[in-house]
């Protein structure tokens, strides 16, 4: 099954649907408005892991490696999935402290850097050289592509979310819309030499809610606004079918989502060697770099500046999920990764997302006593 071009094919799917949701559930607004502290705490927390990935801590412990393997180790390193993370913020109820508005706006901006680290390290790797103008010319082709194809989609968005919802305005029409958008930048940025993810990402941010006012659901919510009841009871159901109606786009995308998306997983773990977890010294680096992730991150806090709990803002940036998995598989299949150094970083992606809800959780109960 690991080696199965099918199910090869349907684990790269789920990854461009992965990106598709993270994209949809990205606001642009917040990528403008954040301020200077999660930004701040964004560029520590890609810049410090990736050092001390590429050039500290892989050389060190992996001796004999390619130059090219410690900077997909640096990459890896320097991702960051908040999933969870917002999820311990939303249970605890700390979702509006200064803290989590921090942590997920810097996750914002961390993803964005993050996609563009792995297509300057992945265009390094398919070029064979490491030089200063072809390192300027991906982060510009990289960074090209993503304005350039929000700017270009955003004039056309609206326009064509118009013409579509004349020959359908049901739901069909509109997740139709938004996976073919999200299928055709994947191809286009794999065509121009960059990872489909980026494209996938971009199309995801395309779609704000006012883009789809002519389908069904937003239309059958300003129709019946003036029919609600007066008072607290009407605004609150208002306000309900709105938030309904805006994310109605992104909900469509879910059952896809649930069908593709754990092949990647499943298939990503398939091809981890368990045997390599019996050799002591290889669990004892994985730890090491597993340390040197959590540390890099936790640099990142000490950007946040005064009247705000560093530490909380550090763990909150720790966990790699699915991000580190999407850099890791990236590595493998361009030959870069070796099956234990793959192992090593599979391990770290683990112990960093399962050690960070708890810890993060203890940290937000110490700081409301």
């Amino acid at each position: 099954v690991a080696k199965d071009p099918l199910i090869a094919f349907i684990a790269e799917l789920g990854v461009i649907v992965l990106l598709l949701q993270i994209g949809l559930e990205t606001r642009l607004g917040e990528l403008v408005r954040v301020g200077g502290r999660a930004t701040a705490v964004a560029a520590i927390g890609i810049a410090a892991p990736f050092a001390l990935g590429a050039f500290l801590v892989g050389p060190l412990l992996l001796p004999g490696q390619s130059q090219n393997a410690y900077l997909f180790l640096g990459a890896t390193l320097a991702a960051t999935s908040v999933g969870i993370t917002g999820r311990v913020f939303r249970d605890l109820g700390k979702l509006d402290s200064r803290e989590a508005r921090i942590v997920l706006g810097a996750a914002v901006i961390d993803d964005v850097l993050g996609l563009v680290i792995l297509a300057v390290v992945s265009g390094l790797v398919q070029s064979g050289k490491v030089s200063l103008g072809g390192t300027a010319w991906i982060i510009a082709e990289a960074g090209l592509f993503l304005g350039g194809s929000i700017w270009i989609g955003r004039l056309i968005a609206p326009h064509s979310s118009r013409w579509l919802a004349q020959l359908d305005a049901g739901p069909s029409m509109l997740f139709a819309q938004v996976l073919a958008t999200g299928l055709f930048l994947a191809w286009l940025a794999h065509v121009i030499g960059l990872a489909p993810i980026i494209g996938a990402f971009a199309a995801g941010l395309l779609f704000e809610p006012v883009f789809l006012r002519h389908f069904e659901t937003p239309r059958i919510v300003q129709e019946a606004a003036p029919l609600l009841p007066a008072g607290e009871p009407g605004r609150a159901l208002r306000a309900l079918m709105e938030k309904h109606a805006h994310h109605q786009h992104e909900s469509m995308i879910e059952p896809i989502g649930y069908f593709f998306v754990p092949v990647f997983f499943v298939l990503t773990g398939m091809q981890v060697d368990l045997a390599t977890l019996a050799d002591p010294m290889l669990v004892a680096i994985a730890l090491g770099v597993s340390a040197a992730a959590v540390a890099g991150k936790l640099a990142a806090g000490l950007a946040a500046g005064r009247g705000v709990n560093g530490w909380v803002v550090g763990w909150g940036m720790v966990p790699r999920g699915e991000v580190g998995l999407i850099f890791a598989v990236a590595g493998q299949k361009l030959g870069v990764l070796s099956e234990s150094m793959f192992s090593i970083i599979v391990i770290m992606v683990i112990l960093t997302t399962l050690v960070t809800p708890p810890v993060l959780t203890f940290l937000l109960k110490q700081q409301a006593r």
